[in-house]
Order: structure tokens, then C-alpha cells, then sequence
């Protein structure tokens, strides 16, 4: 075994057992499908602007935000973790995991906000179920797709998505996203014209 690859799989050790060592319901899935739709009619609007903000279970206002901060309400509203602090946390010890998009250090206002640090911190807890070896069109997600897997996109083949699936049985797949106009409920069939990028499934229980 090379000692990179070694190195890598206790952090990922480490990280899933420093997340999952937190309470965890058997139900999460439904549970944090559950309080992303409870945003549906309150976040109305989109902003991308940077804003301090409080830290930890930091917000900006919740009739507004971006894509991932669907997430990250969801994902403290319905299962009590805070996507802020743990991904800040892990930036702070292993930043240079991350993408750096131009920063130099972690910052606790924007991070968790950002979809590419959502992907990479998903990775690192083993949450990843898939990732495309190509070019793959945005419904074309393999199965097996769960209420509660998150979803993330490369609109028009360059700008970072995440949205959650709320509803899924034979005929179609229901995905929660904020995409411009606040939170929206949609089939996943819409994102055809995009390009899939990958498939995570966080917390695992």
C-alpha cells in the first residue's frame, strides 16, 4: 500500500468517525428531505454576496442564500448537524485538501457555502457514491437514488450545484435546489442540460 493512500484512508477514518460519532437517526434521509422542503415559500430570493456571519450555526437571512445553504439548513434543521463547524474543522486541519479558490486559509464565513468544499468534505467523511468518469448528462445519475441523497451539478458545464432529492419512485426523481429564484421543487429530468458531477449520501448511519 502506498503511504499516500494509507495516510488518506485514516483521515477518512477519523473524519467519519468524528462525524458519525454524533447522533445520527436511522431515518436521516427523510429527516433532512423533510426540512428542505420546510424551506419551500421562506427562502425566496438568491444572493451569492459574502456575509460574516456567526460561528458556529452561523446564517445569513433565510429568505435568502445560495444553492448549498439549502443543505445546510437542511441538514441542521432535521438532523442537528452543523455543515458549518464540521467542515470548517476539517479545513483548518487539512485545507490543503480543499480547493483554494483563491484563499489562503479557512474561513468560517463562506467555506461550508461553497458546493466544491461540500464535495470534497462528502469525500472525506466516505459519503461519495459517485462521481462521473466522463462527461455525463445532469439526469444521469445511476441508480440506486434515496430521499435525502445529494445531488451536485456543473451548470452549463461550469457553475457549481447542489440540491437535495426530496421525492423519488419509478417515474421520476424530486429534487429541492435553490438555482436563482429561491427554493424550488423540481424533476431531476430538468437537469438534462447540465453535466451530473456527483452523488453523496451524508450522514451515513
Amino acid at each position: 500500500m502506498l503511504r499516500r493512500d494509507f495516510l488518506g484512508g485514516l483521515a477518512v477514518t477519523f473524519l467519519s468517525q468524528y462525524v458519525w460519532g454524533l447522533p445520527v437517526p436511522k431515518n436521516c434521509g427523510e429527516l433532512l428531505a423533510k426540512a428542505a422542503l420546510a424551506q419551500l415559500g421562506v427562502t425566496t430570493s438568491y444572493d451569492p454576496s459574502y456575509v460574516r456571519i456567526p460561528y458556529p450555526n452561523g446564517d445569513v437571512p433565510r429568505q435568502t442564500g445560495v444553492c448549498a445553504d439549502v443543505v445546510v439548513r437542511a441538514a441542521r434543521d432535521g438532523l442537528g448537524l452543523d455543515l458549518q463547524q464540521l467542515v470548517h474543522e476539517d479545513m483548518v486541519r487539512h485545507f490543503s485538501a480543499y480547493p483554494s479558490m483563491g484563499a489562503k486559509r479557512p474561513d468560517a464565513n463562506i467555506d461550508h457555502r461553497r458546493v466544491l468544499n461540500l464535495e470534497v468534505f462528502w469525500m472525506r467523511a466516505g459519503a461519495r457514491l459517485w462521481e462521473p468518469s466522463k462527461p455525463t448528462a445532469g439526469d444521469g445519475f445511476p441508480a440506486p437514488i434515496q430521499v435525502g441523497d445529494l445531488l451536485t451539478w456543473m451548470l452549463d458545464a461550469r457553475l457549481p450545484h447542489v440540491g437535495v432529492v426530496v421525492a423519488r419512485d419509478a417515474a421520476t426523481t424530486r429534487i429541492l435546489h435553490n438555482v436563482g429564484r429561491g427554493v424550488e421543487e423540481n424533476d431531476l429530468v430538468v437537469f438534462h442540460p447540465h453535466r451530473a458531477h456527483g452523488h453523496y449520501r451524508w450522514p451515513a448511519t
